[in-house]
C-alpha cells in the first residue's frame, strides 16, 4: 500500500502575547502543562541486528560521522569516544568532557566538534580529541556552526546564545518555552523548541526570535539538508516533518509509524537516516522529492537512540541507548 505524504503549506505565525505570569500564550499551545518529548521505550528486540556491532555496555547519549577525518565520536554522559570510522573494532581514543552531553554537531568537515554540556560549549579538535570550553549560562543543550560563530540552544535559558570566538555576544530569547536544539542553514537560523511543541525563525542580526510553527504533536531532533530544510522527527505524531526557513513553511508530514526519534542526513545520497525506537528499526527515506520515499529498512540494536552517517561510504551507524552498542550496517 502507497502511503500517502500530506502537502502542508503551513504558514508561521508569531507568537508574542504572554498571560499574566509570562508564559507565552497561543492556538499552538494545546495544554497548560506541556511535556518534552521523548524517545519511546523499546522492546526487547526479537530480531538480530542487522550488520556488525561493536560492544559498549554504556547507554549512547549522541553521536557524530565526519567524514574527512574518519571520525566517528560517541558521548556516553560525559565520556566521549573518538572511534576510527575505518577501523571500528580498534580501540577509541577516550576524552572526558566537563558534563554529560547528549548533543554532538560539526562546525564544518573535519570539524571542530561542538559537544553542548549544561557549563558550556566544548569545541574538539578532530581527529585528536583536543578540548578547549567556552562558557555559557543558562543550561546548554545542542550547538551549531553560524557565519563564522557558534549558535547555542539554551534550554533554561530559553534563548540562543551567540558566540564570537569563546565569548557571548549576545543571547536572543522571547516567546520560548525551552530551547532545545538550533539548526543552521546557511544565511538563517531556527531553534526547535520541543516544550512548546515548535520551531522557529531565529533573526541574528536583529536579535530577535522571529516567526514561529507547530512541529507535529511532539518534535524531538532534526537536520538540514542540501536544500536548507530543516527535516524534523515528529516522535508522538509518528511522522517526519520538512520545513522551509525563508518564508517559515511546514512543507511536508510524512507519515512514519515506530516513534522515530534520531535523525541523520546523508547529503551525498540524499537519505535521511530515521531511528524508530518502537520497533527497534531504523529506516532511510530519500528525501529529494515531492515526498519522502523509503530506500533502506534495518533492525537495529536496542533502543536506538543514536544515528549518523558515514558520508563517504554510505554506512550507516546506529547506538545503544541501552547498552546494546554501536551497531554498523553497509546499505
Amino acid at each position: 500500500m502507497r502511503r500517502v505524504v500530506v502537502p502542508v503549506l503551513f504558514t508561521a505565525v508569531l507568537v508574542a502575547g504572554c498571560s499574566s505570569d509570562g508564559q507565552p500564550q497561543d492556538e499552538l499551545m494545546v495544554t497548560d502543562n506541556p511535556v518534552a518529548a521523548t524517545a519511546a521505550r523499546s522492546p526487547a528486540p526479537t530480531v538480530a541486528p542487522a550488520g556488525t556491532v561493536v560492544p559498549l555496555a554504556k547507554p549512547v547519549t549522541a553521536m557524530v560521522a565526519d567524514g574527512k577525518t574518519r571520525t566517528l565520536a560517541v558521548a556516553t554522559g560525559a565520556d566521549l569516544r573518538l572511534y576510527d570510522l575505518d577501523a571500528l573494532d580498534k580501540a577509541p581514543r577516550e576524552v572526558t568532557l566537563p558534563g554529560p552531553t547528549d548533543s554532538l554537531t560539526l562546525a564544518a568537515d573535519g570539524g571542530p566538534l561542538l559537544a553542548a554540556v549544561p557549563s558550556g560549549v566544548v569545541r574538539l579538535d578532530l581527529p585528536t580529541g583536543t578540548p578547549k570550553e567556552a562558557t555559557v549560562d543558562g543550561t546548554p543543550s545542542a550547538a551549531a556552526a553560524y557565519q563564522g560563530g557558534t549558535l547555542v540552544a539554551v534550554r533554561q535559558g530559553k534563548g540562543v546564545a551567540v558566540l564570537d570566538g569563546d565569548a557571548v555576544k549576545r543571547v536572543i530569547s522571547g516567546g520560548l518555552l525551552s530551547a532545545d536544539q538550533v539548526y543552521s542553514t546557511g544565511p538563517g537560523a531556527v531553534v526547535l523548541d520541543r516544550l512548546r511543541n515548535a520551531v522557529f525563525q531565529v533573526d541574528v542580526n536583529q536579535g530577535k526570535i522571529g516567526q514561529g510553527l507547530r512541529a507535529g504533536q511532539g518534535a524531538t531532533n532534526g537536520v538540514v539538508d542540501r536544500y536548507g530544510r530543516v527535516l524534523v522527527t515528529d516522535t508522538r505524531g509518528g511522522a517526519l516533518l520538512a520545513f522551509s526557513i525563508d518564508p517559515l513553511l511546514m512543507r511536508q508530514r510524512y507519515p512514519v509509524p515506530g516513534s522515530p526519534y534520531a535523525i541523520a542526513y546523508d547529503g551525498a545520497r540524499d537519505l535521511a537516516w530515521v531511528t524508530l525506537t518502537a520497533t527497534n528499526e531504523v529506516v532511510a527515506y530519500s528525501v529529494g522529492g515531492e515526498e519522502p520515499v523509503e530506500r533502506h529498512r534495518f533492525p537495529t540494536v536496542a533502543q536506538p537512540d543514536a544515528v549518523a552517517v558515514d558520508p563517504v561510504s554510505g554506512r550507516v551507524v546506529v547506538a545503544s541507548g541501552d547498552g546494546g552498542g554501536v551497531q554498523v550496517v553497509q546499505p
